[in-house]
């Protein structure tokens, strides 16, 4: 079966435009950040894998975001420090996290300063080349390393559909790998295909059961579903009255509680961005430090409607 693609129109050009207004000319929804729980770092966009409907186009060859060093993670880490945040989690994405040559001291000084470190993988064989330093870390600091697998089904032929031939053995292998050595892992997979939530979480929940994994699939941090993201396909815009028709607050949307840190290719400095999702536009450029990215944010993007605001996800759930 493939992948279902919503029926849907294509976005209105004139939404998205104006930080301030709407198309119709209500004023935009915005967002401060009220404390910095999480922050990100995308360690770079290559990967191991060309995934199908990936929102940030990572592959083999896409190095849009260049690697980040040990050295500019440091740097941020040291400005939580002085600053004086209760930051408590550092999350690690991609491309494929491990593949940066860097990758494994950034997680190291993460931790050894007391914070959780959360690293999103495919579970790969980049991720087992390190085996030996997660075993370390893992002794050394336990459930504070949080590893997320991206599962997209729980199916061998729906997740192939999305990673290619021959990806599901060895992410298995990886997934089962961690739970074998007691590491505190997560699952990452898709509502794409159509299914009800439930009927998703009973399959997660026999694939867990089959390799002899205690983690509960009726747990929203522990196996996190996310909603497909395109950006090409209409979506309403997030007004300020939007809070009250959907009962929600600005504290319910990611950008009030994170930031992340990306350098892209050609450029001297690593950039703040307000979330995960938006580390190639630069309308959302936030500032080289965490206390210039302190500003408020307007939701300027079709993936603030409907990834944060209408599909109501995070990427942090933990």
């Amino acid at each position: 079966m493939n992948v279902v693609t919503p029926i849907a129109r294509g976005l209105d050009p004139a939404k998205f435009r104006d930080p301030q207004t709407t198309a119709k000319g209500e004023r935009r929804a915005r967002v401060r950040l009220a404390s910095l729980d999480v922050l990100w770092f995308n360690t770079g966009t290559l990967c191991n894998l060309t995934c199908r409907n990936c929102y940030i186009e990572s592959s083999p060859r896409n190095d849009t975001l260049v690697y980040l060093t040990a050295a500019e993670v440091r740097a941020f880490l040291d400005e939580i420090c002085a600053l004086g945040w209760p930051t408590r989690q550092i999350g690690f994405t991609g491309g494929e996290p491990f593949m940066n040559p860097w990758f494994m001291t950034m997680v190291e000084d993460a931790l050894e300063r007391g914070f959780e470190a959360l690293v999103l993988t495919n579970a790969m064989r980049p991720m087992m080349k390190c085996a030996d330093r997660l075993l370390d870390l893992r002794g050394r600091h336990g459930d504070r390393l949080v590893i997320r697998v991206s599962v997209d089904h729980y199916t061998r032929k729906r997740h192939e559909r999305v990673r290619g031939p021959r990806t599901w053995k060895p992410t298995i292998a990886g997934l089962a790998w961690l739970a074998a050595n007691g590491f505190n892992t997560h699952v990452a997979g898709r509502t794409v295909w159509g299914e009800p939530e439930d009927a998703l979480r009973a399959g997660f929940a026999r694939l867990f059961a089959g390799l002899g994994m205690d983690l509960d699939a009726g747990d929203p941090a522990r196996l996190v579903l996310f909603p497909e993201m395109d950006a090409r396909l209409d979506v309403p815009e997030i007004t300020e009255a939007c809070w009250g028709i959907l009962r929600k607050a600005p504290s319910d949307v990611m950008c009030a509680s994170s930031r992340m840190v990306v350098r892209r290719k050609g450029e001297a400095t690593a950039k703040v961005v307000p979330c995960t999702l938006l580390p190639h536009d630069p309308r959302f450029d936030l500032g080289t430090t965490l206390r210039g990215a302190a500003d408020t944010v307007a939701l300027n993007h079709p993936h603030c409607a409907r990834f944060c605001v209408l599909g109501g996800a995070s990427c942090s759930r933990t």
